[in-house]
């Protein structure tokens, strides 16, 4: 059994004892930290509301149940948009005026896992700093639970999937006549969750008459490891390939990642899911800003300057990447992992804006989904890791790398970004185990391995010596 405190969330495999999986007890523990937080940071401790939705996970009706009751317990208000999508709570918490929010979805985790994310006012997820205060008051058990004349209220409200994707159809970037003419033939692999009925509804409203669902029915039974990666996918690529779709589209449970399977069944790419989509966005905003984590393809630097725009490279961590967004005001951003996120939209990685804009520039485009991902700059990327013995200092091993090379453009907000040219590495230590992670990037899938394989020479020799 495994449970993960983290500042941005609870994460854990359902069952177990107390603290050592995701219990029940664990479960009323952490939703009563987050609403006495909710409750302690409002001006007023009447009508507050937090909104509550959740992936098609086999737990998902079990944990909900107890965070709604929990929630109710402490005076709180609960709307329930039941199942739903990471990225529509989001939206739903400020469209809502609600006081936070709560998804409870372990994202790309197995069928085991469960999760509390957490959301505040702005329905971004919670700062380091409030995510610390929570783990703190859970500790301490500082609840005080209401009197049976103050409890919360519980509401379902089955229509913000419909109000999300409006908001979709509304951007200035979705051109659904467009997509109408290009007469679409597209395969969706839905994971057995939420994305089943979303993404088709979506593609309904776009104006896509052919559509074919794989692993459609929410049941929570993921039909193969729910993390879009290409190795996962072999059962959507010869999907599209069969049915001669023109584009093939993953998710992962809670719709926040975006992978897509080129015509003739090949990966577009997940690191390339925003490039296009930025791409098309850039094209509309001349001189736009974008944003990606210190991990993500150069790829997106390279469209951006480009279009006359700056590029800005965060910490990794979707918390991380909307702070720098805000900070370069820019007009999009994203994680290479398929994440986009649209801030005239909301402040979230979003699969379904994804989907709208990426169609509406396939189609503009005129050609082939895998003429498109021509179009773009080649980069390969090697992800490597090397474990240590506990007793060896990580901060310092890095240290010693980051002056072994101090002549070339070091970033050092996470971990030891180096970038040579067109390349680059990144090394991060692990929080939970003595272990180095290694992104390499180049033009070719070899050379991005050679460069991997020469840094982990350089830490043996660091520790050698």
């Amino acid at each position: 059994m495994t449970l993960i405190k983290s500042i941005s969330g609870i994460r854990g495999t359902i069952g177990g004892k107390p603290d050592d999986g995701l219990t029940p007890l664990d479960i009323v523990k952490f939703t009563s930290a987050f609403g006495t937080l909710i409750l302690q940071n409002s001006k007023s401790k009447k009508n507050i509301t937090i909104i509550i939705g959740r992936d098609a996970r086999i737990s998902g009706q079990m944990v909900s149940n107890i965070v709604s009751g929990t929630l109710i317990g402490l005076g709180i208000n609960v709307i329930d948009l039941e199942l739903s999508t990471t990225p529509t709570v989001e939206m739903a918490v400020t469209e809502l005026n609600a006081n936070g929010g709560i998804i409870l979805t372990a994202s790309h985790n197995p069928k085991q896992w469960n999760a509390l994310k957490l959301l505040n006012e702005k329905g971004e997820f919670i700062s380091e700093e409030i995510g610390k205060k929570l783990l703190q008051i859970a500790e301490k058990s500082e609840f005080d639970y209401a009197d049976v004349s103050s409890l919360g209220t519980y509401t379902i409200n089955k229509d913000f999937l419909n109000i999300h994707i409006q908001k979709i159809l509304d951007l200035p970037y979705v051109d659904v006549a467009a997509i109408k003419k290009a007469n679409f033939s597209v395969v969706v692999d839905a994971i057995n969750s939420s994305g089943g009925f979303v993404v088709p509804a979506l593609l309904e409203k776009l104006g896509v008459k052919k559509v074919v669902t794989i692993n459609g029915e929410p049941t929570g039974n993921f039909a193969h490891n729910p993390e879009p990666l290409p190795e996962h996918l072999s059962e959507l690529s010869k999907t599209v390939v069969k049915q001669k779709a023109h584009i093939g589209i993953s998710v992962d449970p809670d719709v926040d990642r975006l992978a897509l399977v080129c015509e003739d069944g090949e990966m577009f790419g997940e690191e390339y899911t925003l490039v296009a989509v930025s791409d098309y966005v850039l094209q509309h905003n001349k001189k736009g800003n974008t944003v990606s984590n210190l991990s993500s393809t150069r790829a997106l630097r390279d469209i951006t300057e480009k279009q006359g725009g700056k590029y800005s490279a965060s910490a990794v961590g979707e918390v991380n990447v909307v702070k720098m967004m805000k900070e370069t005001k820019a007009v999009i951003g994203g994680e290479g992992n398929g994440g986009i996120i649209l801030p005239e939209l909301h402040y979230g990685r979003d699969a379904l804006v994804g989907i709208a804009i990426f169609l509406t520039h396939l189609a503009k485009y005129g050609k082939s989904a895998s003429m498109l991902r021509k179009s773009y700059p080649n980069y390969f990327i090697s992800k490597n890791k090397i474990e240590l013995t506990p007793q060896i200092d990580v901060d310092k091993v890095l240290s010693k790398v980051k002056d072994k090379y101090k002549k070339q453009p070091v970033n050092t907000i996470d971990g030891v970004k180096i970038e040579f040219d067109k390349e680059w590495v990144h090394l991060r230590k692990s929080n939970t185990e003595p272990i180095i992670r290694i992104y390499s990037e180049s033009q070719t899938q070899s050379t991005a391995e050679n460069l991997a394989k020469k840094i982990i020479s350089d830490i043996k020799e660091i520790i050698k010596n």
